[in-house]
């Protein structure tokens, strides 16, 4: 059975820092596309980045690029999202969801069209002073 668990989400000031973490479990050999996506209250979801485990290949939205990183601890099949320099406008639901790799498909286009096989349940992220 397949599972995702993201974990870290939680309440820090502006200008703070947090890591979210989404632990894997059930998944087969092979090669994938993790993202993050978040949604704000009222707000559609969001793609922030998404990255490949074949090429290491990523892309971040603009609107997260140089504040936030994403990692992978393969013997920990964990995936991180570093946040760095958090703004109120970051505040958020955080997903972590994985999809099978389609080689054709640019990372960027994962996030624009959205649609991945497996995704957690969300850890809430609140930016705020």
């Amino acid at each position: 059975q397949v599972q995702l668990v993201e974990s870290g989400g939680g309440l820090v000031q502006p200008g703070g820092s947090l890591r979210l973490s989404c632990a894997a479990s059930g998944f087969t050999s092979g090669y994938y596309a993790i993202a993050w996506f978040r949604q704000a209250p009222g707000k559609e979801r969001e793609g922030i980045v998404c990255t490949s485990t074949s090429d290491s290949s990523t892309y971040y939205a603009d609107s997260v690029k140089g504040r936030f990183t994403i990692s992978r601890d393969n013997t920990k099949n964990t995936v991180y999202l570093q946040m760095n320099s958090l703004k109120p406008e970051d505040t958020g639901v955080y997903y972590c969801a994985v999809d099978r790799l389609i080689y054709s498909r640019t990372m960027k286009e994962y996030l624009i069209i959205g649609s991945f096989d497996y995704w957690g349940q969300g850890t809430q992220v609140t930016v705020s002073s």
